[in-house]
């Protein structure tokens, strides 16, 4: 039990059903959605699309989603890949004769066909219980009668308004500036657009005016998508992936998504004595940097659109988590992980919901970066995801840009099960950190018996591009042994990732918890 005169927060507990996300109004809607009789699958869809007017800088209508999700009475985890693919008219080659080495983040190339709203619909035809025109329309209401501007997106959209560009920053910005702490944020042209979905189903959306909207304002800015692109996004049902961790299973959604970086990433870490170790020691810390190093390079090689992964069993086999623990030095930062690996290798939204019958979704939605590719739509005000940022344009590598193709994803659902039961639906947000942030928050509460508010409060680390990002709620003298083992230490522009999650406790009682990271809650009836 936490201590009551230090600062923090409690779990949420609940008998009937419960919600976990990063915003209030969309932690309510979810449950209003639960009391009015549907079920876990219409909440989580309902919380997500109000969480893109809630957090326009993190998700809207023009992302991609991923989901697991466990139906009632059962213990079988179906897959949902949400992501949308490359226009077909996209070539590398051609960017590359432009002197391009690297996808543009802020431009019309970076943006692929958004999917998660065809996942939505097909999500709530196969699973949901009240259909499309109830499940949308607390999100068509606050899209209309606007949102109130939270702290945390407050500080993202100032962080982000430079970067907005043509008929975004009528959109998202207030007489040419980002909206502030309390500032009410509204979407007319995104209400009218969620009436067509609700009366007419993923054709109000990838047919008629809303598609001719997107395609002609994509056009307009030099893009090749094409409305025969719209019409063809498809989402798909998949099976997910998995890998232990001592007492528990970790399930993850298989490529384009990463999930299996958080897999290799615990198995790595199952070669150490991790529980022996200080939680906020930097003993911990650094074998967790040294094990990230490993794992995020073995996605960079292997991970890619489904159709093109071929090494996935190589990233799950326990000889190669083996093989990759052999070459960590438990005193020594290694400076660069790839050529170590030769011989071996050859801004999100999340919302979990479950049910009085016990459906367990976990939902994860996003435009990619802050905004997305910070370019709308002219009429209906839709905001592109930037994911074709995702691809390499290294020739021949898996996820090379092409057209018709999906990139690799940063953007992960998780589970736990124990005992072949599914115990803890969460996510953990945050971009890159996501596979680290997986792997943290399982150790924290498997490792260190932590519940699961605790497991989200602690201080958390993260070895990325620019150095090893430790938040400031680790102590000065960790700071310095890492420092000392060779990391570049450095303080985190943002807070690493945002968490939630939900846990079935074997009595019936349902416990949830949200990360004080974000502006959410977790809420239960």
């Amino acid at each position: 039990m936490r201590d009551f005169q230090m600062p923090g927060r409690s779990a949420v507990y609940a008998a009937n059903g419960m919600c976990a996300t990063s915003h209030p109004l969309a932690a309510g809607a979810a449950i209003d959605i639960l009391k009015a009789g549907g079920n876990a699958m219409d909440a989580a869809i309902a919380g997500a699309v109000l969480l893109g007017f809630c957090e326009p800088q993190m998700t809207g209508l023009g992302g991609d989603c991923f989901v697991l999700f466990k139906p009632a009475g059962g213990e079988t985890v179906h897959a949902m890949n949400g992501s949308g693919r490359a226009p077909l008219g996209l070539n590398a080659d051609a960017l590359r004769a432009r002197g391009l080495t690297a996808m543009p983040l802020y431009s019309v190339e970076a943006v692929t066909l958004p999917g998660a709203v065809d996942a939505f619909c097909q999500l709530s035809a196969d699973w949901g219980r009240i259909g499309l025109a109830d499940t949308l329309a607390p999100a068509i209401h606050y899209a209309e009668e606007g949102v109130p501007v939270a702290p945390r997106v407050a500080k993202d959209w100032a962080e982000a308004e430079h970067l907005l560009q043509g008929r975004a920053r009528e959109t998202l910005l207030l007489n040419g500036k980002a909206l502030t702490l309390g500032q009410t944020f509204r979407a007319p042209g995104q209400a009218e657009a969620l009436r067509r979905v609700a009366a007419q189903g993923r054709a109000g959306f990838y047919e008629g005016e809303v598609a001719q909207d997107m395609v002609e304002s994509l056009r307009a800015l030099g893009g090749t998508h094409t409305l025969d692109d719209f019409a063809a996004t498809k989402c798909a049902y998949v099976d997910p992936i998995s890998g232990p961790y001592k007492t528990v299973e970790l399930l993850e959604h298989p490529p384009n998504g990463q999930g299996a970086t958080a897999v290799l990433l615990l198995n790595i870490l199952s070669h150490f004595d991790i529980a022996a170790m200080d939680p906020l020691g930097a003993d911990r810390a650094h074998i967790e940097a040294e094990a990230t190093k490993l794992a995020y390079d073995a996605r960079n090689r292997f991970l890619a659109d489904p159709d093109h992964t071929t090494r996935l069993s190589h990233m799950l086999a326990p000889e190669t988590a083996m093989k990759l623990a052999a070459l960590i030095d438990p005193k020594r930062a290694m400076p660069a992980a790839a050529p170590l690996t030769e011989s071996v290798h050859k801004d999100t939204i999340y919302i979990t919901v479950v049910d009085k019958d016990r459906m367990a979704v976990s939902l994860i939605y996003s435009v990619y970066h802050s905004f997305g590719a910070c370019l709308a739509s002219d009429r209906f005000g839709i905001n592109f995801q930037n994911r074709g940022a995702g691809f390499t344009l290294e020739k021949g590598h898996p996820n090379e840009a092409a057209g018709g193709k999906r990139p690799m994803h940063t953007i992960i659902p998780g589970m736990i099960a124990e005992g072949g039961r599914i115990t803890v639906p969460f996510g953990v947000m945050g971009g890159a950190y996501q596979p680290t942030g997986h792997a943290r928050f399982v150790s924290n509460t498997v490792d260190f018996g932590m519940d699961l508010q605790s497991a989200m409060d602690a201080p958390r680390c993260f070895s990325g591009v620019d150095g090893m990002e430790v938040e400031r709620g680790y102590a000065d003298t960790v700071r310095a042994d890492l420092a000392a083992r060779g990391h570049n230490v450095i303080a985190p522009k943002v807070p690493l990732g945002g968490s939630q999650a939900i846990k079935l406790h074997a009595d019936g009682l349902l416990e949830g918890a949200s990360d004080p990271r974000k502006d959410g809650c977790a809420l239960g009836y």
